[in-house]
């Protein structure tokens, strides 16, 4: 008989602390990001309105900008490029991204990318 073990306290904690992605399944959870294309360098730079701030050394143009967001976070969270996905906001800058992987994968990247995540957020 296979019995599941209880999520623990840090990780329940934990995923209200990054108002930035949430779990949409057992392992898969909705990344939403803040795009601004046409920057020196690809890099995530911090939270903004609630959603994950990222730089873009893309230009907006021909659905370049997104392709190279979804192939960056791919390569950041160690994850095939089908694991990473625009679910919405192909012409804004507002998107979100669907990732294939557990939520407490995601937030430990966004642990080790930005520090620790927001005080009461």
């Amino acid at each position: 008989m296979a019995t599941s073990r209880p999520a623990s306290p840090a990780l329940d904690s934990a995923a209200s602390t990054w108002p930035c992605v949430r779990e949409a399944g057992s392992a898969a959870c909705v990344l939403t990001v803040a795009v601004q294309p046409n920057a020196r360098q690809t890099e995530a730079t911090g939270l903004h309105e609630g959603a994950l701030r990222i730089r873009l050394a893309a230009q907006p143009i021909e659905g370049q900008a997104n392709a190279a967001l979804t192939t960056w976070l791919a390569r950041e969270l160690g994850l095939a490029k089908r694991d990473v996905r625009l679910k919405r906001g192909a012409a804004a800058r507002h998107k979100q991204i669907d990732i294939d992987a557990p939520l407490a994968e995601v937030q430990a990247w966004l642990q080790r990318t930005l520090g620790q995540p927001p005080k009461g957020a």
